[in-house]
């Protein structure tokens, strides 16, 4: 994966036992795969399964989210990852920080800046990302104009 040989990676889980391509580690990969791949519908369903064994994990939840959001359904991206939060151990900067995009993209401003305030508080890094990010262009007009690409990580 990390030389991005995604069929390669793929074909390395096919010998498998069932039993082990159903567990959490095996789905966990299955589901970095297809993030990479911008494979969406393949991430809901991998996300899903994920959550049901252990809601208390952050990265199905994120995903899931994620993929939501590259689909344009915002409003459930955003009802997904805030169940999630709720749910998750110990959220991320990155869970408040895509709340604060699907605010944003929702028209949800005053919801988006307070969300970014937090996060800007809990790790300054983030400010520069979120100028250069699309979602927030309504909020960061002149650095939007930049246009880098997000993330496949989900940020």
């Amino acid at each position: 994966m990390e030389l991005g040989l995604f069929a390669e990676a793929r074909a390395e889980l096919v010998p498998l036992p069932p039993d082990f391509a159903a567990s959490p580690a095996a789905l966990g990969v299955r589901l970095e795969i297809a993030m990479a791949e911008s494979l969406w519908q393949e991430v809901l369903v991998l996300a899903e399964a994920l959550v049901g064994n252990d809601a208390k994990l952050e990265r199905p939840w994120v995903a899931w989210a994620y993929a939501l959001r590259e689909l344009e359904r915002i409003t459930e991206a955003q009802e997904t990852l805030l169940t999630g939060r709720r749910l998750i151990s110990r959220p991320s900067v990155l869970v408040d920080y895509n709340l604060a995009c699907y605010a944003a993209l929702l028209g949800e401003l005053d919801e988006a800046r307070a969300l970014l305030v937090d996060v800007f508080n809990r790790d300054k890094s983030w400010r520069e990302v979120a100028k250069c990010d699309p979602d927030l262009a309504v909020l960061f007009p002149q650095a939007a104009k930049k246009k880098k690409p997000r993330p496949a990580d989900g940020a």
